[in-house]
């Protein structure tokens, strides 16, 4: 697939407020700091579309990027569990997120992004299974692949399937990413492009 084009349209803090479209869109979602921001960019091959930081817990609200000129949508969520943030702040955000991947019906797949130098964190095999349980569609990128040695990495995500098939029937759609070096672009892509492909289908069914 071919992003030809990418741009910010709006930020909300409830998910019925969102942009009334009938195109798909893909949320992206991970713990603060995984490398959210710089995915999207480096999806878009646009460095500066979505904010990045070094600081964690940056993104507060729902953020829609319009991609080529409409035809879909990324979505950039707050991130979970950042533990400098009140106690009432972390379940406002857990409120908003919940909202939106629980009601958005635009929504063709959650992104949920785990940073593949470390095992299993139990807030984020928490989150999965919340997803899992209200059959949201989901995908798993696993970020920073640039960060550790491939024995790393694969013994990493190996722990998460044995994680995940304590409880999943089967393991959703898995990549392994790295903003730097561009690694697992293709891929992402095009897999939007073929779930694209399917929400086109459906919709004139």
């Amino acid at each position: 697939m071919e992003i030809k084009n990418a741009r910010y349209e709006i930020s909300n803090a409830r998910a019925d407020q969102c942009p009334d479209t009938d195109v798909p869109e893909y949320a992206f979602i991970g713990r603060s700091n995984v490398g959210k921001s710089s995915l999207i960019n480096m999806l878009t091959s646009n460095s500066s579309l979505a904010k990045t930081s070094q600081k964690p817990g940056k993104t507060l609200l729902i953020n829609h990027f319009c991609i080529n000129s409409g035809d879909w949508y990324i979505v950039d969520l707050p991130g979970y569990g950042y533990a400098a943030r009140s106690k009432e702040q972390r379940a406002s955000f857990m409120k908003m997120i919940e909202h939106y991947v629980l009601e958005r019906r635009q929504l063709a797949c959650l992104f949920v992004l785990i940073d593949v130098r470390h095992e299993p964190q139990k807030i984020d095999m928490g989150f999965l299974d919340f997803c899992g349980e209200n059959g949201v569609p989901i995908a798993i990128v696993f970020t920073k692949a640039d960060k550790v040695s491939q024995r790393i990495a694969d013994h990493n995500v190996a722990l998460f399937k044995k994680e995940l098939l304590r409880k999943w029937e089967e393991l959703p759609p898995l990549f392994i990413t790295s903003s730097e070096k561009k690694t697992g672009r293709d891929a992402v892509l095009d897999f939007i492009q073929a779930t694209n492909k399917v929400w086109s289908e459906n919709k004139e069914s």
